[in-house]
This record gives C-alpha cells, structure tokens and sequence, in this order.
C-alpha cells in the first residue's frame, strides 16, 4: 500500500507537536507500507520526502492563500497514492483535493481544531475564515477522521456535527522512549546558564495563547524564590503576544529566570527536561499535548492543565499534578485567570517542597509513557484503520 502523509512540517522544519507526530509515524509506517512525505518549505535530503514551496505568485499574498497554493501543488503529487492522510488544516485541503481528483481515500488526523482558536486571528486577519473553511471542508469530506485524544474526538463531533460518529476514531500520540531518556550530563545546562544545584521549574513550547505562557508567567510570581524559572519559548505568534511576555519577564521579581528563545537540538530539550524538578504545562487548550509525554519519559514530574487530552496523558496524582480550569469563553481563557495562576502556582511549589514526591511522579511518568503510547503500537493501528477505508489496496 502507498500512504502519502501530507503535512506542513517535516525535519528540520518542525515547530509543533504536528511535526513531531509525522516525523516518528513515517518512520514506522515505513516498515508496513510504502510511506511518502509531502511537506512545506525547503527541499529535503530524505529519500521518499517531497517538500514544496509557496507558488511564486502568492509569495506576497495572505498566509492562508499561499497554504492553499501549496497545497494544490501538493495534492497533485499525490497521484498514484493508495490512500493520502493529512495532518492540521495546513495541509488538509491537499488531501481533499487528492481525494476528489484521483478518488484517493483520505484520512485526517485532527492535533488541533479551528474553531477553537479563535486567537489565530490575529495572525491570519481574513485567512482565518479561509483557514476554517479548508479544514471544515476536509475533515466533513474525509473516509476517516483521527482524533489524537478522547477529548478532541468530543472536540470534532461538537464542532463538526455533520460528521458522523462513526466515522472517528482516537489514536493517541506517541513516544519514542528510546531517545526520550533521563539524560543525568550538565553541559547543557552549563551552556545556557542553568544552575543545576537549584531546583528548577520549566516550559517547552511556542509562545501563543494556546500554550498559556502568559498564565504561567503569572503564577511565576508566586513560585518559592530557591527555584529557577526555564523558558524554552520561542516563535511568538505574533508582536503583540511577543511583547507582553517580554513584559512579563522583565517584571517578575526573581533570580534565576533564563528564557532560550531559539528553538534547541532535541538532545539539548531532553537534559533540560530531565533535570527539572517540574515541567509546567499551562496551556489552555491542548488536545494532547506531546510535550507532556517528553517531559514523562525523561522521568520529570507535571504540572498541567486538565482541559482537553491532557488528562489522558497525565494520571493526576500519579504521573504528575493537573490544575482545574474553568473555561466559557471561545478562546479557552480561564474564567478566573487569577484563580488559575494561584492553582498552577500551589501545584509547583507542593511539588518545589516535596522533591521526593517529584522524582517519585517522575519514574511513574516514564513507566506509563513506555508502557502506553509506543509508536510502533501507534502506527499498528493506523495501518488498521487504512486498510478499512482502503480494503482494495496492496499490503
């Protein structure tokens, strides 16, 4: 069987969680079927990857206008594909216009969902409307949707009713525990300025309302004054976001905060993950949430919200330490910000205290992580679901 995987992101250009989902689902779906890439940007080394640029026309034009041309080009690559599966609304028209042009099944799978990031206005001004209508279009026209979580399958159904229930599956996101390991060297830490005799707090992740940065810099008020605070944040959505958590920064009044802003190898994320005493995952709205699972496998106790997915990945009190949100706004904004930051600060320092009762979450973390969501498992699965929408396909 011939899988064309279409995504925006693929290594080296990842950013998110999306790409880090491809980039380990190709890798073993390449040992059961004849996996193909199609991605954005660069082009790429990687035998069976075809990356592909915006359209010369488009190259000044709305963001969302030059996904979709992109998109076609990509899409008419995929002729001679058994089955496409496309991954966030970037790359979701591909897969649709493969699907109507050579009737090629295609399956999505759902990291995220537009309706419920109303934020991503701010970006794409008028492209969101776009961005909406594409992965609307797609997700209601595929043979198979994918939801990485119990809780974003809820999240399809509530926002696309016209799809039926049936017609949705859950597959969760993965790991690799082999390379996601308790890393004990300290160059890192030494290079970036950490001072690995203090306990530190940190977050891994964009700076974007979705990852909730704003709210843990809040709370970073309240944090016991021993520990250190670690920011890899970077890749802001956009200036004014950027700014107000520069803001932010600047004003808390404490030692020990160092924030890396460019993006780091993932060997370098892992011996940070794995010295911190808590990784702190404060993001308002989350399907899944990778991240969480790094942090687990590199034995690192979590503080998390509990909205979306991340109950499914985080066993409150076991692995970890989720934090109660009450959310009725459409952006996910806490109804009381100042009650979450309070909420996300008690959780920190308990655990700040406790250092035994950290590294006990810790150890929980990794064994769940390697016991629950392997990839190799992952992708046994997703293999199933092609054969069921693609029955007549080679194996």
């Amino acid at each position: 069987m011939r899988v064309d995987l279409l995504s925006r992101e693929y290594p080296p250009e990842v950013y998110g969680g999306a790409g880090v989902h491809v980039e380990y689902l190709a890798a073993e779906l390449r040992r059961l079927a004849d996996a193909r890439v199609r991605c954005f940007g660069a082009p790429r080394s990687e035998a069976g990857v075809e990356a592909y640029r915006v359209p010369g026309g488009l190259e000044t034009a709305n963001a969302a206008l030059q996904v979709l041309g992109v998109d076609l080009e990509m899409a008419a690559g995929c002729e001679g594909a058994d089955l496409v599966h496309s991954h966030t609304w970037y790359a979701n028209f591909a897969g649709h216009v493969a699907k109507l042009l050579y009737g090629t099944p295609h399956v999505v799978t759902t990291h995220s969902l537009e309706p419920l990031r109303p934020w991503k206005a701010e970006q794409l001004g008028g492209g969101y409307a776009l961005s909406s209508w594409a992965e609307r279009t797609a997700l209601a026209g595929a043979d198979a949707v994918i939801a990485v979580s119990e809780g974003m399958r809820r999240d399809v159904l509530a926002c696309y009713p016209e799809i039926p229930p049936e017609r949705v599956s859950v597959i969760h996101n993965g790991i690799d525990t082999a390379e996601y390991a308790p890393d004990r060297g300290t160059d890192v830490l030494e290079k970036h300025g950490i001072d690995g005799r203090r306990p530190y707090v940190v977050f891994v992740g964009r700076i974007t309302r979705q990852k909730g940065l704003v709210h843990l810099l809040h709370a970073a008020r309240d944090f016991h004054p021993d520990a250190q605070l670690v920011l890899c944040a970077g890749a802001p959505d956009t200036p004014e976001i950027a700014a107000e958590v520069t803001g932010l920064v600047r004003g808390l009044d404490r030692d020990g905060v160092v924030w890396i802003s460019e993006m780091l190898p993932r060997p370098e994320v892992i011996q940070i993950l794995t010295h911190a005493t808590v990784f702190v995952c404060p993001s308002v709205y989350e399907p899944m949430g990778i991240v969480n699972l790094e942090a687990m496998a590199c034995e690192t106790a979590v503080v998390a919200t509990a909205t979306g997915g991340i109950p499914e990945v985080v066993a409150d009190g076991s692995t970890g330490l989720l934090v109660p949100i009450a959310q009725s706004a459409a952006d996910g904004t806490p109804d009381d910000p100042a009650a979450f930051a309070a909420d996300l600060a008690e959780r920190v320092n308990r655990l700040l205290a406790d250092p035994a009762l950290a590294a006990e979450l810790g150890r929980a973390g990794r064994a769940r992580a390697v016991e629950h969501f392997s990839w190799a498992r992952i992708a046994e699965r997703t293999m199933d679901l092609y054969r069921s929408v693609a029955p007549s396909a080679h194996p």
